[in-house]
């Protein structure tokens, strides 16, 4: 009876190991560079390495936690922030450089100053809630430098199967393996997506917007000036033909119709002479409001999609071109 009555208490009896309660938690907090820093990056101190570091965060037990560092711009809320690493350590560092590079394909003008912040989170499951640093916001300058942004090439009967012509590229400004960009189909055509030479390249074996290594050819029924998106991690694809006008008070047709363009198939660019009064302007895509851009919040010379207004300050006669065949998409005013 007795060693039945030892069986039946260890049967009844569990053992309870600590338990996880994420409100009693410590987030990790960053240590360096200190708040308010000021950061001038230029071609001189391009390689200077500079060092992040923070403490570590706290579960109230020995757990195993990824630090993710990340940046974004002032404003921003972090709504999509740019992760510069992902460690197991409390530290890791950048080039100026490599700095310089990521502010300037966000958008942020050669020879400006930024508000740029910085925060870390700290992560040990997906089923559990990450922990977010406070943010450390710094002051940073860029330079300009010329960024070779990640490339796709886009390789079609319409230019001869070529996958290392660099003139039918879209690219990844955040190198995230998303890529965006224009190219112009003369002519009804097929193409697939490569990476400079056939070794790699993905095409779309059911035309169902997925895409396959080795896959089939993509059809485009019509000739245009294709807006094309690609996401290598979710092997996924879409493409739109368009064609684009400019719309606002400043133009003829105020904001109720738009002013069309022409494509210039030589410069790759799209151009408009018309007289202008004074006022705002866009630049819009088939006569709709779906696809649009205007500038940079702030101005910074280029466009963003669904940016604000672009001011006209006199009336006069302009030459106006909008330029989508690079990476970052820009355009030009010019008073005749």
């Amino acid at each position: 009876m007795f060693i039945a009555g030892l069986a039946l208490i260890s049967c009844t009896e569990e053992e309870v190991g600590p338990t996880l309660n994420i409100a009693d938690a410590t987030a990790p907090q960053i240590t360096a560079p200190a708040a308010g820093t000021a950061i001038e990056l230029n071609e001189e101190n391009a390689a200077e390495v500079i060092e992040f570091t923070w403490t570590a965060a706290d579960y109230g037990m020995s757990l195993a936690i990824t630090y993710n560092l990340e940046m974004d711009l002032a404003g921003n809320d972090f709504a999509a922030p740019i992760t510069i690493a992902s460690v197991s350590e409390l530290t890791t560092s950048m080039t100026k450089g490599d700095l310089n590079a990521k502010l300037l394909s966000n958008n942020v003008a050669a020879g400006a100053t930024a508000s740029v912040e910085f925060r870390v989170i700290s992560k040990i499951s997906n089923d559990v809630d990450n922990l977010a640093s406070a943010i450390v916001a710094t002051e940073v300058t860029t330079y300009l430098v010329v960024i070779d942004y990640p490339k796709l090439n886009v390789p079609g009967n319409y230019q001869g199967w070529d996958p290392a012509n660099e003139t039918t590229v879209i690219y990844s400004l955040r190198s995230d393996e998303k890529y965006e960009g224009y190219v112009y189909f003369q002519e009804p055509t097929t193409f697939k997506f490569a990476r400079g030479s056939w070794d790699e390249n993905w095409g779309d074996d059911g035309a169902d917007g997925t895409l396959e290594t080795d896959g089939a050819d993509i059809a485009a029924d019509e000739a245009g000036y294709y807006k094309l998106n690609v996401d290598l991690n979710s092997l996924t694809y879409s493409f739109m033909n368009t064609s684009w006008g400019l719309i606002g008070d400043a133009t003829p047709g105020g904001w109720d119709a738009d002013t069309d363009m022409t494509y210039d198939t030589e410069n790759r660019v799209w151009t408009l002479t018309t007289d202008l009064g004074a006022g705002e302007i866009k630049f819009r895509a088939n006569d709709a409001w779906d696809l649009n851009y205007g500038e940079t919040d702030p101005p910074t010379g280029f466009l963003s999609e669904g940016g604000p207004n672009i001011p006209i300050a006199e009336a006069g006669n302009y030459t106006i071109t909008l330029i989508l065949s690079q990476a970052n998409y820009t355009y030009e005013v010019v008073k005749n």
